[in-house]
Formats: C-alpha cells, structure tokens, sequence
C-alpha cells in the first residue's frame, strides 16, 4: 500500500471516530428522551435510527477511502460497480459543478434541517408517529453522515455506482443518499396513511 494510501486510511479512520462521537451524542440524546417516559415517549427516541445512518455511513466511506483511489473502480455486477467519487454537490451529485458556494450552502442547509428535525420530533410521539418519525430520523441521519464529509473532507464520497452496461449511468451514492431517498419516500408514505386516515374519520366529508 502507497504511502499516500495510508494517509487516507488514517484519515478516514479519524472521520469514522468523528461520526461515531456524533453517533454517539444522538443515542445519548435517545436515551434521555426515552427515560422516565410512558409507553408511547417522545418519537426523540427514533435518534437512535440516525444515530445508525451515520456509523454505518461513516464506516463505509472510511474502508472506501482507505482502499481506493480516487475513480478507482471494481465491478461487482454488469450493471453495478463500488468506486470512489468525490463530490462537492448535493446527493447523487446535483450541483457538483456549481463553482464552490455549494459547500457552504449544503453544510448550513443540512445543519438547518437537522436542528428543525430535532425539534419536529421533539412534539412528535413514539408509537403514534412512527412512519413520520422513522422517515425524519433516516433524512436527519443521512444529512449529518454527509456534512461530516464535507466538514473533515471538503466534499463527499460517494461509491455505489449503477449504470446499464456502459450506456446509461446513475450518479453514484453513498449510504447517507440511500438513508435520505427512503426517508423521502416514507414521509410520502405517511402523507398517504394520513389522508386515508383523516378521510375514515368521523364526520369526514
């Protein structure tokens, strides 16, 4: 292994520590929100879920870092390959090539979402919000796994690349952008439960 090599790995393993302290710091904040509370407890206790998004994310991009080089790529399926991208834009590279305010932006947008995420769960109950909770913990999860990135690294890496047998490419991801995406389509979901629910209600026109 490259001298250079080992530096990254030193490095990722610095960032991966970094994100289990933060990981760490939300469990915590579960914990204390789920003492000494009733069955159905503050929906804080779903930081535990973002508290995961952001370990295994963390964990993943640090073993990236410290085995690849930067476009380096190996193909697992004809239609699938691991590699290492970096990426200064938003998920799955939007405004990667915006010319560097971006960074600033996506840093202060995703500390923004996170505080608000906080507080909307902070109102929110355990067991009666859970697809609403769960959906809010993943997107708060993947949005701080992705500003650790840009913080220590000055921009994101991203490693799960699908493309159709050399012809039509995805943009390449990484786990806090799958935590987001699924997070996304369970606040549809719960939009969807809502309504139907709110239709059944009695009195409901």
């Amino acid at each position: 292994m490259s001298e250079g090599t080992e530096q990254a790995g030193t490095a990722a393993v610095g960032t991966a520590a970094a994100a289990a302290d933060a990981a760490g710091t939300a469990a915590a904040g579960a914990v204390a929100a789920g003492s000494g509370m009733h069955a159905d407890s503050s929906a804080l206790r779903w930081l535990w879920l973002s508290a995961g998004v952001i370990v295994v994310d963390q964990v993943t991009k640090a073993v990236i870092v410290a085995t690849f080089r930067e476009y380096e790529r190996i193909e697992v399926l004809p239609i699938f390959e691991i590699t290492r991208l970096h990426n200064t834009g938003a998920a799955f590279s939007m405004l990667h090539d915006a010319g560097g305010w971006q960074h600033y932006f996506f840093v202060v947008l995703a500390l923004a979402v996170s505080v608000g995420i906080g507080v909307w769960l902070s109102r929110l109950r355990f067991h009666a919000h859970r697809w609403l909770a769960s959906a809010l913990a993943l997107i708060g999860g993947g949005a701080i796994g992705n500003v650790i990135d840009r913080l220590v690294h000055g921009h994101v890496v991203d490693f799960l690349h699908f493309h159709w047998y050399e012809r039509w490419y995805f943009p390449a991801f990484n786990v806090a952008d799958t935590a987001i995406t699924i997070g996304a389509a369970l606040l549809i979901l719960d939009s969807v439960l809502e309504s139907r629910r709110a239709a059944r209600a009695p009195g409901a026109t």
